[in-house]
């Protein structure tokens, strides 16, 4: 499950802006989002990364998605750095 790709990575980027901005960037070797975000959110980094060739994986919950990360809030998208 995608929760577990997030606790075993070595490096992360939690957030949306910060996620696009990595993305742009070149370092990003996959995009993990909430589906329970917010519909605007989703596209943001679903663009993004679907423009780099990034690929995309789902889960459910912003709030497991943020525990996965070590804080103490929901997180809708998590950049794992290659």
């Amino acid at each position: 499950m995608s929760y577990e790709k997030v606790l075993q990575a070595k490096d992360i980027i939690v957030g949306t802006k910060q996620s696009v901005k990595a993305l742009k960037q070149g370092n990003v070797s996959e995009v993990v989002i909430a589906n329970d975000s917010n519909m605007a959110i989703k596209r943001m980094i679903e663009d993004a990364a679907n423009e780099y060739h990034v690929p995309i994986t789902y889960v459910d919950s912003m709030k497991k998605l943020g525990k996965a990360c070590g804080i103490e809030v929901g997180a809708a998208a998590v950049a794992i750095i290659i």
